[in-house]
């Protein structure tokens, strides 16, 4: 396999010195930000003397800790930064990442305290959607995850800001989607829902401003780029004897240890840091299956794109909330899956029905075929990594909140139903410090099947849906199935 050789392989000795000195650089850069907003912070705390002074009189913000300010400054919510972390500092020289870890912390309370309304005993059980409810629960359980998950790491701030930034993104975005699935509800219910969740909303997006700002500035001390995707795992997706290497072996006809993917996943230990291998032998494995939060590194290999196929029908016209009508779920941090195909049959008059939907932090998929049509591929949050995977719809049908990389990909817009026009892409960034966006390099869009470009798919309409792209091959003539 010659894939993934356009990465490139580093000598360890010299990728390990060059690690070093990275992260020596960026311990200079963070003494050095620590200075430049002490010294901020000193020249402030001086005006601040000098207008008062002349004026004789009170300013507005004089009751504000100057460090405190000078990190509120960054953020979309200065009201509430200032009113969450001005009682916790007693001092104008406090460092700008001890402020960052209040920041979170105070999220983190602010969100315990709004998901204690969606609870079993909580006051929206008896008002709310049983499926929408669950949705909340499951999403704010994340969010949470990703809160703490970002305080417990803040004291290596200087080695993970990219860590950081994506969980923080993802908190955000677990959380609006807990909102979003109250878009049909009218009135009071729905106002409610926003209102628990104006303050971790909020305290959740200042932590996001905060980090980020941080991170600008180290940015002009060092260059280097993070690398998720590790060697050892390029090596397995190269592997050309991977399925030989399974730890579990699932097949249809009893010939594996399981019979379906579900019970293999149970087998898999929770949060382990050792991949877990999958191999799921050639067949159409119906019914919806959920790779868990706790099922880490786990690695599901096919017999091919369309050999190996899950199967699934849940949609919204049917009663089920977008979220949860995924064919393949991920949550699970660290997922990969090579050779193994996903679709949603529900079909166009169904409406939003996914086949993948990933919410996975690292998560890779290479040679997958992802099927459905509208919404067919949720990339809701976290860095996701898509490599020659065909994914096939007609509305919206690449769309999420994460940072996702598809590439060398076939992107193929379907027939939509009368008086629908192909989408490709959805991007739902939220908030501008998030690091969120839909990247397409080096991929085609090839309409599929009775699909003629210039009728449902103008050429105007892709281009202007593809503004994210880099080297991506439009074509007009149709892909038959």
């Amino acid at each position: 396999m010659s894939s993934f050789k356009s990465y490139g392989k580093v000598d360890e000795s010299e990728q390990a010195r060059l690690d070093a000195c990275r992260k020596t650089r960026k311990r200079v850069a963070i003494i050095s930000l620590s200075s430049m907003v002490l010294v901020c912070i000193v020249v402030a705390a001086v005006v601040g003397t000098t207008v008062h002074n002349k004026s004789g009189g009170n300013s507005k913000g004089s009751g504000i800790s100057t460090s405190v300010k000078a990190v509120c400054d960054v953020t979309l919510y200065q009201d509430s930064c200032y009113s969450s972390l001005s009682p916790l500092v007693n001092s104008n020289n406090v460092k700008p990442e001890e402020l960052f870890k209040l920041a979170v912390q105070v999220a983190i309370n602010e969100l315990t305290k709004a998901a204690s309304h969606f609870s079993a005993g909580g006051v929206l059980n008896a008002t709310a959607k049983a499926e929408t409810l669950k949705d909340c629960q499951d999403l704010l359980s994340l969010a949470l995850d990703h809160l703490n998950d970002t305080l417990s790491d803040a004291n290596s701030l200087v080695d993970v800001f990219d860590d950081l930034t994506t969980w923080l993104s993802s908190s955000g975005t677990y959380q609006q989607t807990c909102i979003e699935g109250f878009d049909e509800v009218k009135g009071e219910l729905k106002d409610k829902v926003i209102g628990y969740l104006k303050n971790s909303t909020e305290l959740t997006s200042n932590s996001l401003a905060i980090v980020s700002w941080i991170s600008k500035i180290l940015t002009r001390y060092s260059q280097g780029v993070p690398e998720w995707l590790h060697r050892k795992d390029r090596k397995l997706l190269q592997s050309s004897d991977l399925r030989k290497k399974a730890d579990i072996v699932v097949a249809r006809d009893g010939s594996g240890k399981y019979k379906t993917i579900h019970d293999a996943l149970k087998a898999v230990p929770n949060k382990s840091k050792k991949r877990t291998i999958i191999y799921v032998k050639k067949g159409v494995y119906y019914g919806n299956v959920r790779v868990e939060k706790s099922k880490w590194n786990v690695l599901v290999v096919g017999d091919g794109s369309t050999a190996t196929i899950v199967s699934a029908k849940l949609n919204v016209v049917d009663g089920t909330p977008t979220f949860s009508t995924a064919t393949f779920a991920v949550f699970g941090r660290g997922f990969i899956a090579r050779d193994i195909g996903f679709r949603n049959t529900a079909g166009p008059a169904k409406h939003q029905a996914v086949a993948l939907m990933s919410t996975a932090d690292q998560s890779v998929f290479y040679r997958c075929h992802i099927d459905a049509f509208q919404d067919t591929l949720y990339a809701h949050s976290n860095r996701q990594f898509y490599r020659e995977c065909n994914i096939y719809g007609t509305v919206d049908f690449i769309f999420g909140n994460s940072a996702v990389v598809l590439q060398n990909c076939n992107i193929m817009p379907k027939v939509p139903m009368p008086g629908q026009q192909n989408t490709i892409t959805a991007q739902g960034k939220i908030d501008p410090n998030q690091n969120t966006g839909i990247s397409i390099h080096n991929c085609s869009i090839l309409p599929f099947g009775r699909l003629v470009q210039g009728q449902n798919l103008p050429r105007e309409a892709m281009e202007e849906s593809l503004h994210n792209c880099v080297h991506a091959n439009i074509h007009g003539k149709p892909h038959q199935p």
